[in-house]
């Protein structure tokens, strides 16, 4: 198979979740062998999607270049990978990726109609000697890797809750991703609102752009109050115990947002793996230090 670029341009734009800070994104065609690099066209800095760049990966993926970063790659990465796209140029003119709807929906609606352009060049599948394994042992967190003949990802996702419950989700090349994965939003639980607003994140997030599950009982004034940080008061909690704004997409919508995320960032290993990566509570750290991991393991030809 060979490389893929994009067609045309795209443009998006929007508030970052995290930063709260407004956008302006185009995705650009790339030649072969450029990867996915991002340019701070404000900055004058180019910083390639590499797992050796990131710099931070709470509630989201950061990678830098000095002091200059770009903030919530994952969904983009996510789609990119999804789509099969192996170079690209992303232009950003702030510091953090549009949120959107949470999801990776907008990207690929609307770049899969027009399909990709292929490039005179054989695509490099990353391919490794033997399995291995990164796990946390405080979480009970890991992320394995075994060699295949094709690219696939599965996760299970289990927080403990009775809303959630035990997810599974998969995925693999050539699987519906548009469909099937692209549209699932991320999430949040309601009682860690209140601390990552103290922390300075999700000042970008509203009820549009996130799934908030409400797992402990909380009072009406608590809910409210919440509400309007995010623009939009007396919204009630819905019996499956979700804020009443959302309607799922998949009963299991929230188990496969966290392979969105994993598919994005393992992209971060430099291209598309011919290997079964699979996750148990997997998180962007975990992601990222498997990412890092399989620099230093992809066989050398």
């Amino acid at each position: 198979m060979n490389q893929q670029t994009l067609i045309k341009e795209y443009s998006f734009e929007g508030r970052g979740l995290h930063t709260g800070k407004y956008a302006h994104l185009t995705l650009k065609p790339a030649p072969a062998g450029y990867g996915i690099r991002f340019v701070r066209t404000d900055l004058g800095v180019e910083i390639p999607a590499i797992a050796s760049k990131v710099t931070r990966t709470d509630r989201s993926t950061t990678i830098s270049e000095g002091e200059v970063s770009v903030i919530t790659i994952e969904h983009l990465m996510s789609a990119m990978t999804g789509l099969g796209v192996d170079n690209a140029c992303i232009e950003i003119d702030n510091d953090e990726v549009p949120i959107l709807d949470g999801s990776a929906e907008r990207y690929v609606r609307a770049i899969a109609p027009d399909g990709l352009q292929e490039q005179d060049a054989e695509r490099v599948y990353l391919e490794f000697a033997e399995p291995f394994e990164i796990r946390d042992e405080k979480t009970g967190s890991w992320v394995r890797v075994v060699p295949s003949d094709k690219m696939s990802f599965e996760v299970t996702v289990d927080f403990n809750s009775k809303v959630l419950g035990v997810q599974s989700a998969r995925w693999s090349e050539n699987a519906d991703y548009v469909g099937q994965i692209a549209p699932c939003r991320t999430f949040v639980f309601f009682h860690e609102l209140e601390f990552l607003a103290a922390r300075g994140l999700v000042k970008g997030g509203d009820v549009d752009n996130a799934i908030v599950i409400v797992e402990h009982p909380a009072s009406r004034e608590q809910i409210d109050n919440m509400c309007k940080l995010f623009g939009q008061p007396h919204l009630a909690v819905t019996p499956q115990g979700y804020l009443s704004n959302i309607k799922l997409h998949f009963p299991n919508e929230c188990g496969r947002h966290k392979l969105l995320d994993l598919i994005g960032d393992m992209r971060l290993m430099g291209g598309f793996p011919k290997a079964a990566i699979s996750a148990y509570k997997p998180g962007h750290t975990i992601n990222s230090l498997a990412s890092r991991a399989a620099l230093n393991k992809i066989k050398i030809k």
